[in-house]
């Protein structure tokens, strides 16, 4: 992806595609973006590629589709962006707006993480290796993110599993933090 960076006006990375979502809201006034929250989704899970993950996120993914879908009736859920296995990155929602990915959340004292980070989806599970140009496109993005909100430091990645460790898993063991972590670096 050439020519990437982020319009500060609009809150969107130039360069993605911008799907938008319905399930953001305003962060609270006040609110300052220092984290960047990792997750991992594919639907259903396992299988990569086609538009379920979008037709989730956007209120129209249909139910029926696949018997492992019904659980997600009535689930109202978004985040900042999807890396796609092919490297192809799709926002959702505004940096600027508050994406609905993190729920339940807290960590060191801190709830609510909604109204202060970023959720990137890799598309991908736990336990399935991400691929080098997923790692390449979080690098550059991340980058682009700190240079954009300077309160996101490395210590404020975190793993969605992480901040609500009773409900969620990912990104799971197969996502190599220190890989991710050495890519600011260079």
């Amino acid at each position: 992806m050439t020519n990437i960076y982020i319009d500060t006006t609009t809150g969107l990375l130039v360069g993605a595609e911008y799907r938008p979502s319905p399930n953001y809201n305003e962060r609270p006034q006040n609110a300052v973006i220092d984290t960047i929250v990792i997750h991992n989704a594919s639907l259903p899970k396992g299988h990569f590629g086609g538009e379920a993950i979008t037709d989730l996120f956007c209120n129209r993914l249909d139910l029926t589709s696949h018997p492992t879908f019904a659980y997600l009736a009535g689930v109202k859920v978004s985040a900042h962006l999807l890396i796609r296995r092919d490297g192809k990155i799709v926002q959702y929602v505004p940096f600027t707006k508050r994406a609905w990915h993190a729920g339940v959340s807290q960590l060191n004292g801190r709830e609510n993480f909604n109204d202060f980070s970023i959720g990137i989806e890799l598309e991908g599970t736990d336990d399935i290796k991400y691929e080098e140009i997923q790692y390449q496109q979080l690098g550059l993005v991340t980058f682009l993110l700190m240079q954009v909100y300077p309160k996101i430091t490395p210590e404020n990645l975190v793993a969605h599993s992480t901040i609500a460790p009773t409900r969620k898993t990912d990104p799971g063991p197969a996502f190599l933090w220190e890989k991710y972590r050495s890519m600011l670096q260079e």
